[in-house]
């Protein structure tokens, strides 16, 4: 049998993942035909023709894409900063909106050249933020918090894939982000904290990617979404040395209750409010500062 237009599988592809309510059909459609014939999604018009095994492979990861089972499943790999992850049920996707995240924190360590700064990622999910940042910053020592053991496990699969393949190799903590016992040998050292912890209020309509894919465990912050965070700030709040950062992932819904949650605290200062490439509220960030007690300490 003659080979195939790629081209004409991908129109078609495209057309059913629409007709499915997919949000990004056309993308979709592309990284999965790039990820059957093994090519960059940029240079997919290099592979004009295929064998019809590829097409039928390519035809029935479309039909699991249309059943609305998340692209990164299907494909096994999730990006963050330069890395991929493994993912896959029993672990939340990481999404583009957290690269903002992770593009701040790698400038806020920029300050640091020269020392091994210690940074701590809080619900850690796959790893994604913990391992993006010692991808780019070897030299930092990186701590990495995750409650669900089957995260955890996601966690520790790709934390020895990086290691494998020459990155700094992380630690890894199961506990849970809002035990004020958790990490005491970390009191006043950290350099930077970083979480996406899980801030979605509990009656948010969901996706069906994400409703039926995403461990709730991971997705839901109790009634307005910071039944996490809450708790979790007193505890960063200690980790965090003296002009340490910390940045937060929080719903679109609640970043100026967050902000001044923080801002309400004498020990944060330089609260700010940092929104994503919609618009939207994403994450906020704020510096440790010396109470009056500790700055009299320092003197």
């Amino acid at each position: 049998m003659s080979r195939q237009p790629l081209r004409l599988a991908i129109l078609e592809a495209t057309r059913l993942l629409e007709e499915a309510g997919v949000h990004s059909p056309r993308v979709d459609a592309e990284l999965l035909a790039a990820h059957v014939v093994g090519v960059e999604r940029t240079r997919l018009g290099l592979v004009p023709l295929v064998d019809p095994e590829v097409i039928e492979r390519y035809r029935g990861l479309v039909a699991r894409r249309a059943e609305r089972i998340p692209l990164q499943h299907i494909t096994g790999v999730a990006s963050m900063g330069e890395i991929d992850l493994q993912v896959g049920p029993g672990v939340f996707v990481p999404r583009p909106e957290t690269e903002l995240l992770l593009a701040w924190a790698l400038a806020k360590l920029e300050g640091t050249a020269g020392q091994r700064p210690v940074v701590l990622d809080l619900c850690t999910g796959s790893g994604a933020l913990a391992l993006a940042i010692a991808h780019a910053r070897p030299d930092a020592v990186v701590h990495a918090v995750e409650l669900d053991p089957k995260a955890l496990a996601w966690a520790r699969r790709n934390a020895d894939t990086r290691a494998r393949d020459g990155d700094t190799p992380i630690a890894l903590h199961q506990g849970d982000v809002t035990d004020r016992a958790l990490l005491a040998e970390l009191e006043g050292r950290v350099d930077l904290v970083v979480s996406n912890p899980p801030y979605i209020p509990e009656a948010a309509q969901l996706d069906v990617e994400v409703a039926d894919h995403d461990p709730a465990l991971a997705l839901f912050g109790g009634p307005d979404g910071l039944s996490v965070i809450t708790p979790m700030v007193s505890n960063i709040a200690r980790w965090l040395r003296i002009d340490g950062a910390l940045a937060i992932e929080h719903d679109d819904s609640n970043g100026s209750a967050l902000a001044a949650m923080l801002d309400q605290r004498r020990v944060f200062g330089e609260v700010a409010e940092h929104a994503d490439l919609a618009g939207k509220p994403r994450f906020v960030v704020a510096r440790r500062v010396a109470t009056e007690a500790e700055a009299a300490r320092r003197r």
